[in-house]
């Protein structure tokens, strides 16, 4: 990351950040404005509504063609070359991509710099689900929703080997407690999870909490407070569901990416959660990018690293969608 690069964003940023206490109306428009900013690949992508296990969602898909091959640039073709994006390409794999902001604002659109630079990148198809929010709708209504579209995609009949999730801050955590739930459930597990700058710990006992203050030009433990408890509405935090990085199971979890910045007071919930995984047998990549903000990945097309980091998770999931056709080709 060039320092001016950082330093830009990071003024932005705290620019950006509440002076006070702010409405659910105000925060969320906030969010809008500010996610209205960031550059999608429209040129590369192509969407559509739709709707998935009775929600609506985003149909998000790579536009076919010599003119969208050519566009793609090295992010797209990343580790493959024309054989590969045909074997890699629309009907290869499913992103079902679960939006941030903290389970009470955002959107499939709000989201969609991230999504259509995934789908861009990997010639993979998505669904960016819109799950209910907070407080309207507190625990444990999203991961309902988030359950109930993996459970729609199973249902239509893709394999779970071609799909995986991913998801942005809140919609990182959807990531990991929707594959918590699918395995109570008895489903099979998705082929993999990519998490940006997950929230995984309600009870906010990380240390980084406190080191990173300040330094995160987003958040402050009073603003996460703020809106975990419309999220919580009163459940206890300490439990697997809210809590993943300190409560959680991960045994039999499927390989696992997680991206986060360095200046996240967040830090420590991917950290503990990385080890977590590993020390139940994960395959989990922890990718730190020093200096980084929250969701970083978001400014692709600004700064350096966060289109590195996009490349990086573009390749991991289409790694693990080639290793899951060919476990499938083996027993069949």
């Amino acid at each position: 990351m060039s320092r001016e690069q950082r330093i830009r964003i990071d003024g932005i940023l705290r620019q950006l950040g509440p002076t006070g206490p702010r409405t659910v109306e105000e925060i969320r428009a906030g969010f809008r404005e500010v996610m209205a900013g960031m550059i999608v690949p429209h040129s590369r992508i192509r969407t559509a509504a739709a709707t998935l296990g009775g929600r609506p969602a985003l149909r998000v898909e790579p536009k076919a063609g010599p003119d969208a091959a050519a566009e793609a640039g090295p992010g797209a073709a990343a580790g493959a070359g024309p054989d590969a994006a045909a074997e890699d390409g629309p009907g290869a794999g499913t992103i079902l991509y679960f939006h941030g902001g903290a389970w009470v604002f955002g959107s499939p659109e709000t989201a969609l710099s991230l999504t259509g630079n995934l789908v861009a990148r990997t010639g993979f198809g998505a669904y960016s689900l819109d799950y209910r929010l907070a407080p309207e709708h507190p625990f444990p209504a999203a991961i309902e929703d988030t359950l109930s579209a993996y459970r729609a995609l199973l249902d239509r009949g893709e394999d779970p080997s071609t799909i995986v999730f991913a998801g942005d801050s809140a919609g990182g955590g959807l990531a990991v407690t929707t594959c918590l739930a699918a395995r109570d459930a008895g489903l099979p597990l998705p082929a993999a999870l990519l998490a940006f700058s997950p929230g995984l710990d309600a009870t906010r006992s990380g240390e980084s909490m406190t080191t990173k203050e300040g330094i995160d030009p987003i958040f402050t433990r009073a603003a996460l407070e703020h809106t975990g408890a419309m999220y919580l509405a009163g459940a206890d935090p300490h439990q697997p569901l809210l809590s993943p990085a300190i409560h959680a199971d991960l045994i039999g979890f499927p390989p696992m990416l997680i991206q986060v910045g360095g200046n996240e007071v967040l830090l420590d919930d991917s950290t503990r959660l990385a080890a977590r995984a590993s020390a139940a047998g994960v395959d989990v990549v922890l990718d730190v990018t020093a200096d980084a903000p929250h969701v970083f990945q978001a400014f692709a097309g600004v700064l350096d690293e966060a289109d590195e980091a996009l490349d990086r998770a573009a390749l991991f999931l289409r790694q693990r969608i080639r290793a899951g056709r060919a476990a499938r080709a083996a027993v069949e």
